[in-house]
């Protein structure tokens, strides 16, 4: 790394993991234990994008919650000519991205061409992500939006019901250096997600909703100051699942994500993902037709507020699906809540205040005034640097 991206480097990981000093980032040397890196497992089922409907990917996919990846799906996005490092780093240089957040949950963000440099070169045991969630609300990040389109299958998205500044949020773009990741979690409001890999490979494991959680959560006790990290979860509980002792109803479905795939994870599993090299990405979560009596008892439970508008919208556009509410057992069990994990990766809160391009020193800013709590926590308190994934 070049002298000034070592300097911005220094303070922007004090601000975004005060936990750890400076000698602790690579204390593990996961720089040179390419084990955890590698994978041969590679299970879950692959489909062509060019043989199957819509209204088939719904039936077959989406309506019984089978994880799947999907191939040729965004074969013509100009993404993958565009969102090349060089290209990206001329582009967007000046322009700062968030690589994490402080205990004061203000978004730590940093400049393009710093992080590139930092992503291409650390040795850092689980690197910081660049993840960035307001990139549609900038004047020159927006420009991002004309690279890629929503892929058919999950065209649907109830939540613009609410309007753009009041739904949650959920589109990421990310850039992930190698043993960066997300700890295993599942995602908020009952949310179902894609994630479209440009570039770079991803390693995921993915479980049944009905997967127990303290199988899979790392302790304090495996990594006091890295318990939450994606790499740390596959050191340390990977192997266990390996074991002829892993319960076979909770079975882990392993796979690796090839540039040019879309991978598709219902509402309710636990995932975990691992870049396994250098990675670009968006993902989105959304609401549809399909989830919607999921995702409709976590709204009204965690985001009053937004639940109103919500079903005020759904009268005028979707009567079906208002009086679908009327039918749902809020009492009933849905499966787990969203269980948000902390990580390098992300924070689902949303960064609208404008970035200051020529303002080289200022790496952190307040978040956006977000008028719900950010995660689907039912009457959980919010805890300090809680991070969403699908990546």
């Amino acid at each position: 790394m070049n002298p000034r991206t070592i300097k911005r480097m220094s303070n922007v990981r004090l601000k975004a993991r005060s936990e750890l000093k400076p000698d602790e980032w690579q204390q593990n040397n996961y720089y040179y234990d390419q084990h955890v890196i590698n994978c041969s497992n590679d299970q879950l089922e692959r489909i062509d994008a060019r043989n199957i409907t819509r209204e088939d990917f719904i039936e077959k996919y989406e309506r019984p919650a089978k994880p799947v990846i999907i191939q040729h799906l965004i074969d013509d996005w100009p993404a993958f000519e565009k969102w090349t490092v060089e290209k990206l780093g001329k582009k967007y240089r000046n322009q700062r991205f968030k690589v994490g957040e402080d205990d004061d949950g203000k978004s730590v963000k940093l400049k393009l061409k710093y992080f590139l440099d930092y992503a291409l070169n650390n040795h850092d045991d689980s690197p910081l992500y660049l993840f960035e969630s307001s990139f549609g609300e900038h004047q020159k990040k927006k420009r991002l939006l004309d690279d890629y389109d929503i892929p058919e299958y999950f065209s649907e998205d109830l939540f613009r019901l609410v309007g753009e500044h009041r739904r949650p949020p959920y589109r990421w773009w990310c850039i992930g250096p190698q043993r960066s990741g997300t700890g295993i979690h599942i995602d908020p409001l009952g949310t179902s997600a894609w994630n479209a890999l440009i570039t770079g490979h991803k390693r995921w494991c993915i479980f049944p909703p009905s997967t127990p959680r303290h199988l899979l959560k790392p302790t304090s006790a495996d990594s006091p100051k890295s318990k939450d990290e994606g790499i740390t979860w596959f050191k340390v509980i990977y192997p266990r699942t390996q074991l002829s002792t892993w319960p076979k109803e909770y079975a882990c479905v392993e796979v690796i994500q090839h540039p040019g795939e879309v991978i598709f994870v219902p509402g309710g599993y636990w995932h975990v993902v691992l870049n396994m090299d250098l990675t670009i990405a968006v993902t989105q979560n959304f609401c549809s037709s399909v989830n919607f009596p999921a995702v409709w008892t976590r709204v009204i439970r965690s985001r009053p507020k937004m639940s109103k508008k919500f079903l005020g919208n759904l009268k005028r556009r979707r009567p079906d699906l208002a009086r679908l509410t009327e039918k749902i057992d809020m009492n009933a069990d849905t499966g787990p809540r969203s269980d948000t994990s902390s990580s390098s990766s992300s924070s689902s809160s949303a960064d609208s205040s404008p970035d200051s391009a020529d303002d080289d020193e200022s790496e952190t800013e307040s978040k956006a005034t977000i008028h719900e709590p950010s995660f689907d926590q039912g009457d959980e308190p919010i805890a300090k640097k809680q991070r969403i994934s699908s990546l």
